[in-house]
Order: C-alpha cells, then structure tokens, then sequence
C-alpha cells in the first residue's frame, strides 16, 4: 500500500515528525518498506503562463514563446509538441535549478535568446512522462511557487502489509491505525446520501451468490468524461503509485485508495440489456481492458450483460464496456466477492491489479453502499451528471456474519506477560473500532466490526492490545514451564545419522518442493491418486508429490543442463497420497546416481554407476542401521525391466530400487544410466540395539562350494537356505563368483559362496565341520534344485 504522508495527515495528524511516524507506523506491524520523496529537489520553478507561440525562424521542430511568470514576460525557446497559447506549465527561471543539478541559464538556441525553460514532469522528477510539458489547471496562479501550489514537501511511504491485515489497503485504514497508536482522533468518512433526480434503475440479476454475496449498482446520466481530474486528486494517485487516466476511472482508483473498496463504472449504452453476475461458461472469451484476451473457465467470475461477459469479476474491466470520451451515461457498480472464490484467478491468467490484490486478501463486506455513495458525489462534483437511485443485490445467508469474541483480563497478561490495566484495554478496543458489548467481571464480550474480518479468536483481540500499547514497552520474559523428557527408544536411530552416512558416501543433500508437474507424476507414479493444490503456485507444480523421485529427477536435470555429468543426490522428506480415510502423509528416503562411479583420477579405471553401486549404498546404509534389507526382482512403471526390485524389511515392503525407464528418460532428456531408490524412513530408522559379544579365541573355519543353479534364483534366496542350514557357528558367508558361458548349461548359473565356522567355546572338527558343510549342500539341493558343480 502506497500513499502520501500529506494525505494521511489530513485524517489524523500527530505531532511527530516524518521519521518518528514512519517509526510507529512500523513498530505497529505495517512495515514500512519505502520512503520517497514525491519531486525532485528543484528550485527556483514556478507556475508559468504561455502569452504567444511562434514559430523558430531556423528549426522545425522549435517554438519560440512569450511566458508570464505573474510580473514579466520572457522569451522562451520551446520544443515540446503541446506547448500552445494559454497553457500553464511550470517554469524554470534563470538562475533556478532542476532535480539533475542542471542551472538555469539564459542561453542561445539555433539563434534565438531563450530565458528560462518549460518543464515536463519527467525533469522535475514527478513522473517517467517526458513526452511533453506538464499541464497545470486553467486556475492555477501564474507566478506561485511550485512547490508550494502543488505541495511538493511530501513523501510517499510505501507499507509492507501481512495478508490478514487488508483493511489497511486503504489510506482510512491506515488513519485509523495511526489514530489507535498516537491517541488521536479518528473521525472516519460517512458519505452522506446522493438525491436521485432520475428514477432509471440498473437491471441486477446475481446467479452466483455464494461467489458475489452483496453487488451494488447506480446510473449516472449526462456525464461529461472530458473533464479534467482536479489535480489534487491526480497527485494523491500519483504519490500512490497509480497513474491518472480520465476522471470516471481516477475517482474510482481513488476511492479504492481512499475506503478500500475496488469499484468499476461501465458504458450504459454499451451493456446489452441489464447486468449478469454468473460463472463463465467454458471457452468464453472476454477482451480486457489492457488489451489481452482471455478463454474463460467454468470457475471464473464474470460480470456480464444478457449477451456477454464485460469484466473478469474482481481483477479487471472488459474493453468493449469501457467508459471513453463518447460516454454519456455510466453505470457504476461496487461489489463484495468472496476471496476464497477469487484466490489465485488472476494469477492464473498472468495478472495482478489493485482489485485483485484487495479482493483476494478481503474487502469490508459492510463498504460497498457507502464507497457508492462516495464515488457518486466526487463524480458529480467533476464531470457533473444526474445520479439515480442505488440498487443493491444482497444475499444474507452467503455474507460473513458478525460476530463477537470474549476476551478475558488474565489470558491478556497472561500472554503479553504483564498486567495491562481495564481502562488502557477498553480504550485501545474502542480506539481500534472494537465494541465492547458486554462487560463481565473478568472481561469483555467485543463485537468485531466488518473492516476486521481477520479477527476470530481471543489471541488476536490480545495481539491488537499488545501491539498498540507497543511492543517496545511490553517486559523481556524467559518462557517458564515444566518440562518432561521422556528416554527415546535405543532402536530408533536420529535422522542425522542416515544423513551424515549417505554424505559419506559422496552424496548431496536436495531439498525440493512438494508440489510437482502432474504429467510427470502420472508418468512416475500412475497408480497414486494425485492430490490436486486450490491455488497452485504454477502449472508444473500443481499436485502434492506421492514420490521424492520427481523433484530428484528435475534437480538431476538441472545439473547436466550446467554439465554436471556425475551427480549422487539424496532426499529426506514427506510424500503424499490420497487415502479413503482422508491425505496419508509419509516420511520418505530417496536417492540417485548417476555418470562415473568414482572421481576421476590416475588409480581407477573409468565405470558409470550401475544397480549394484545404489543397491551397495542401500546395503551400507542398512547395516550401519542395523536392518536387513531383502531384494526380490519387481517390476515399476519408472524403472527399467529386469533391473529394478522391490526392497523389502522385517517381511514388510519398505520401497523400491532400480534404473531409470528409459522412455522416463528420453522424456526428462537425461543423459547416461540413472540409479535411483526411494524407502520409507520409519522402516529403516528402527533398528537393532546393539550388544557386546565375546570374541572367540579358537580357530576360523572356511568351507567353499559351488553350485549349479537356476539363473533366476536371487542371492537372498540362497543365502537364506544356506544360512538356515549352517547352525548357529556360522559366522560368515559370502558369495565370490558367479559365471555363466562356456561349459554352463543355457539358463544356469555358477555360484561359488564361502562359508565360515567358528565356535564360541571349542574348536571344531573337520567331521562336524564336513557334517555342516554336507547339510548346507543338502539343503540347497533339496529347496532349490542346486547342484554341486564338479
């Protein structure tokens, strides 16, 4: 919100000076962005009068004039394209400067003596505008001090407002605010009643009412639109920030500035029949007032007449029932729409105004009469006209209903930590538009009024307290309670332990958002019932994740993009999934590897990563965790056949390991294998507890063994049989080789494994230990149709 200092005085008008008010208007929760001064630092400018226009005897494009500066003409040389006899523009005389530093000097243009110069508001620093001179009124003084006829000693403060506090989108929000803080009299605008002299009344039909609870609407004939805005009020918009264009849509924008209600005023001769507020139908167009045309869609609000949409409800104006210079008669309508059905629209269709930004955070659902009434007089006090009764279209059971909210004298400092005294809180409510209406003996019962919509409970009436008797006199406290630890489980393992492991393994940790492309998704996880955002920041990211792997994936191509050809990237996060009892939430681990295994040096021979490089990471981080992760050939939708698995812990699935599809990559135009894992973290964070165990001081035993076995058959499902059949002196058992080819029969495979002995108390004999050996063989043989390979 960007206004004037000067026009926030004329509401109320502390005695501070310019810095000190910034001060409590920031220490009251309006941060206070930016603070500008409204001209250049100029001097020596003054209101000037253009008596004669001729044209330069030696050069086209230049006037010599004749300007009054209220005791003496000067001869000017002049070439902006509108200067013309009895304009008033402002004057820099000799020995003045402007905002540049520029001196004012006499000089000799092409031949001809020039004493002074007319100005554009682009050399005095009030605007960009620099196509030509600046036009002052018909009335203003010839001779008057610049500065001093346009108030030029002024500052725009620009206010940084949090989304719940749009009531002080206006300059009567903000007064009533500084009127709280400083003690002063807020005496707020209640425009009085405009007499209809017409009895000609707009045809309002609602058939959104849920979407537009309350619209207001009035005809103004006989309006002239080629009166000038008053410049005080082109120069209270200009120091806000918005730029003068005629008079109709000035005294709307200011009236928006002023109560914060947006409002809009279209063509009467060019709506067709009467005015329609409804849902677009889809695929309807509507040509706004910037130009643009928009295809609509069912959830768009339209304002229409009985033909076609003339505005995109609460964002901007249609072109075709614009109000322009052949306008006669206005209708002028002011509307409350509600801002859960306006949130985002603009954005989705690239845009953002003032109405939009009001409407979507929320206007004061009471303000739409009076901001007619408003608007109706300053219209017939600039470009005349007769004003017709007000309609109003107002559906109660879809308008916010009032309420109130029961504060308590102990829960205020028991919160603010001090005891703040009954009368200071009965003023600061009654300062802030709060009415009291009930005193109880341990508080007050305070109606909130409609402008304050964010207030609903009693912590915020508390907040209101504490920040107009000021944060800075409210006492530093240490917070003070009982606190009980209860002892966490030895099983569980933090979380700073999987990250520091895979860290160690040369990964990064990627931090992505939740919210991704539906397409790629769908194409990842399309059995997953997307969760679909309301109000999503953008296209591709407009569901929740139910995998970490698209975000992973995304960040992977960013990498390359910037050649990065070896990247190890890892995820802690939550994923999320539509359930029948409502949004499952889930922590999740996720990985991916991809390009060389190893940095590049003169020791390692150069190899890209493979399955088994992420399956070794998962294996590693398993048993610094103590779990046991069980593999079994599985087939995904975004990994590749035949090289991804399931992952399984405790007999449970817990995620899933493999390489990329390769269509999954030819889409994401990814270059090289990519490996990738996701488990679930709760799986893999509860482990085992560990335990000391005495070492044996008797003597290892190693057995070897090969055998013949179905190419299908995994590893986890030898080492299972092998382990079950060993006894409980195993203490190891590892695989060393396996082959297929020449002397192998066609879909075998050679798997040669060794098997370790020891026991904890006696050495073990060769007979028990062959004994072992043969019923591991056996064991083999009879579940999984081993042969022993001669």
């Amino acid at each position: 919100m960007k206004f004037s200092e000067q026009w926030l005085r004329t509401w109320v008008n502390p005695r501070m000076d310019s810095n000190e008010l910034v001060e409590a208007i920031t220490m009251a929760g309006l941060e206070v962005d930016d603070v500008d001064p409204v001209a250049g630092d100029f001097q020596g400018v003054i209101v000037g009068e253009v008596v004669w226009v001729g044209q330069h005897p030696g050069a086209d494009k230049l006037s010599l004039c004749r300007v009054s500066d209220g005791d003496s003409t000067q001869d000017v040389v002049c070439g902006a394209p509108n200067v013309r006899t009895g304009l008033k523009a402002p004057f820099a005389r000799v020995g003045g400067f402007l905002s540049d530093g520029q001196r004012i000097e006499r000089a000799q243009v092409r031949g001809a003596e020039s004493n002074g110069m007319l100005c554009s508001e682009a050399e005095l620093e009030l605007s960009e505008d620099g196509e030509g001179l600046m036009e002052l009124p018909e009335d203003a003084p010839t001779g008057a001090d610049l500065r001093e006829y346009l108030s030029l000693d002024d500052r725009s403060l620009d206010v940084d407002l949090t989304p719940n506090r749009s009531d002080c989108l206006s300059i009567r929000g903000v007064a009533r605010d500084l009127g709280a803080l400083t003690s002063q009299t807020f005496e707020d605008l209640e425009p009085e009643a405009v007499t209809p002299v017409h009895s000609e009344i707009p045809s309002i039909r609602v058939d959104a009412p849920q979407a537009c609870p309350r619209y207001v609407g009035r005809i103004i004939r006989q309006v002239d639109t080629s009166a000038p805005t008053p410049m005080w009020m082109r120069e209270r918009l200009r120091r806000s920030g918005i730029r003068s264009i005629d008079a109709v849509v000035d005294v709307t924008n200011y009236v928006m500035l002023e109560m914060g209600q947006p409002m809009h005023a279209f063509d009467r001769a060019r709506v067709r029949g009467g005015i329609v507020v409804r849902m677009a139908t889809e695929g309807e167009t509507l040509q706004l007032l910037d130009g643009q045309t928009l295809e609509l869609g069912t959830d768009n609000l339209v304002i229409a007449d009985h033909q076609r949409p003339l505005a995109l409800a609460g964002i901007m104006g249609g072109e075709e029932s614009g109000v322009n210079e052949d306008t006669r008669d206005i209708l002028l309508e002011s509307a409350f729409f509600d801002p859960v059905m306006l949130a985002g629209k603009a954005r989705a269709h690239g845009l953002h105004t003032d109405s939009s930004h009001r409407f979507e955070r929320g206007v004061d659902w009471d303000l739409q009469r009076a901001a007619t009434e408003r608007a109706t007089a300053l219209l017939l006090d600039i470009v005349g006209g007769e004003a017709g009764e007000v309609i109003e279209i107002a559906s109660t059971e879809h308008l916010p209903a009032s309420t109130s909210v029961y504060l308590r004298e102990a829960r205020v400092a028991e919160v603010l930590g001090m005891t703040i005294d009954r009368t200071t809180i009965e003023e600061i409510l009654s300062r802030l538009g709060l009415r009291i209406v009930r005193l109880h003996r341990d508080g007050w019962e305070v109606a909130v009024p409609s402008f304050r919509f964010d207030i609903a409970l009693e912590v915020d009436l508390i907040e209101e307290i504490g920040r107009i008797y000021g944060y800075n006199r409210l006492p530093v406290t240490e917070a003070e309670g009982r606190i009980t630890i209860s002892a966490g489980a030895e099983s569980v393992r933090p979380l700073s332990r999987v990250q520091d492991h895979l860290v160690a393994l040369d990964y990064q940790e990627a931090i992505t958002y939740s919210f991704v492309d539906p397409k790629l998704q769908q194409r990842i996880d399309p059995e997953a019932a997307s969760i679909e955002l309301a109000n999503p920041i953008s296209s591709d990211m407009a569901v929740m994740r139910t995998s970490l792997w698209p975000g992973l994936l995304q960040t992977l191509s960013h990498n390359e993009n910037r050649q990065q050809n070896r990247v190890r990237l890892f995820e802690t996060g939550l994923r999320f999934r539509r359930e029948a009892d409502g949004i499952a939430q889930e922590s999740m681990l996720a990985g991916l590897i991809t390009g060389p295994a190893t940095p590049e040096n003169w020791v390692n021979e150069t190899r890209n990563v493979d399955f088994y490089d992420a399956k070794g990471d998962l294996e590693s981080l398993a048993g610094m965790l103590g779990k046991t992760l069980e593999f079994e050939p599985a087939q995904h939708p975004a990994l590749h056949p035949g090289q991804s698995a399931r992952v399984s812990a405790d007999g449970k699935v817990v995620g899933w390991l493999g390489t990329l599809h390769p269509q999954l990559q030819k889409m994401l135009d990814l270059h090289g294998r990519v490996c990738l894992y996701e488990l679930s973290l709760e799986s893999v964070l509860n482990g085992y507890v560990p335990h000391f165990k005495v070492f044996s001081k008797f003597p290892e035993v190693r057995r070897d063994l090969a055998i013949l076995i179905g190419e299908e058959t995994g590893w986890a499902a030898v080492e299972a049989v092998a382990r079950k059949a060993a006894g409980d002196a195993l203490t190891g058992l590892r695989v060393f080789d396996v082959y297929q080819g020449q002397h192998i029969e066609k879909g075998q495979k050679s798997v040669a494994l060794s098997l370790y002995w020891q026991h904890p108390e006696r050495t073990l004999g060769d007979e028990e230990v062959q004994g072992l050996f043969d019923t591991v063989t056996q064991a083999l043989q009879n579940e999984l149709g081993a042969q022993l390979r001669s």
